[in-house]
């Protein structure tokens, strides 16, 4: 319908532009919060991945061949599944987070050490009833404890792991005998190998520190050498059996010194 002023329906066209207006500006409004949300996540997201830390796995460890003669003994290891895959994972000073996995290390490496040390070792799974064998002596080990510190807990350059191991003896019976635990040591310097590599390189020295001590004390400390006696000899030879040996009653070692960098 025309208007006084000549213009046709005018109201009408006016309506839908000022309706269009209205819907730009709510899309306008609505996209900016998604935008701001994506900025938020993306920020949060910054934040925790500056929080950090590091994965390390400790693999291809070696150790030199022992100059010793071997116990003319038959031996067999027995490894619980966590010492097979051992993982130790903590947060530092609520910020870094570190994984540090020993993965087969430890296996490979008392396996090696041991075959050094004994005539004749094998490795036996938990299903494998040792006096079906004919052994000596069954050496179960496990670790107590992992601890270890970065350079900024420190405010030096070095990194440092501690490990306490226990190895736990058994008869050709099955008779727990001998109950030893080890505490082991192990630092880098950062500036050698960079932080992650630093700290692997301190776990391998820690683990090579408790070899050394396995090949110097084992024998003093567990009197596994007298199983070898006691299965050949009169009954009255053999150590007597105590299953309920308390761990106090075992000689503790402990290196002061550890192993380092300086020791190669």
């Amino acid at each position: 319908m025309p208007t006084d002023c000549g213009t046709p329906d005018a109201p009408r066209v006016l309506i839908p532009l000022q309706a269009q207006d209205y819907d730009v500006s709510r899309d306008f409004t609505t996209l900016m919060h998604r935008a701001r949300k994506l900025v938020l996540i993306v920020a949060v997201a910054a934040i925790v991945s500056s929080c950090g830390g590091s994965q390390v796995t400790v693999k291809d460890l070696q150790i030199p061949d022992p100059l010793i003669d071997k116990l003319p003994m038959k031996v067999a290891g027995r490894y619980p599944e966590e010492f097979r895959h051992y993982t130790h994972e903590e947060t530092i000073a609520g910020k870094e987070k570190w994984t540090i996995d020993l993965g087969q290390s430890n296996q490979l490496l008392f396996s090696e050490l041991f075959n050094s040390m004994f005539a004749d070792y094998r490795v036996i799974g938990k299903e494998t009833d040792p006096r079906d064998l004919g052994l000596d002596a069954v050496i179960e080990p496990s670790i107590d404890a992992f601890e270890f510190s970065v350079p900024n807990q420190t405010q030096t350059e070095e990194f440092a792991v501690w490990i306490r191991y226990r190895i736990k003896i058994y008869d050709s019976e099955g008779n727990q005998v001998a109950n030893w635990p080890i505490s082991a040591y192990g630092k880098s310097q950062k500036g050698k190998f960079g932080g992650d590599s630093a700290l692997q390189r301190a776990a391998v020295l820690a683990m090579r520190d408790a070899a050394a001590l396995m090949i110097m004390q084992m024998d003093h400390a567990t009197g596994i050498s007298k199983l070898n006696a006691a299965s050949d000899g009169p009954e009255d030879s053999a150590p007597s059996a105590n299953p309920e040996l308390q761990e106090d009653q075992m000689p503790a070692t402990t290196i002061v010194e550890g192993a380092s960098d300086d020791q190669g």
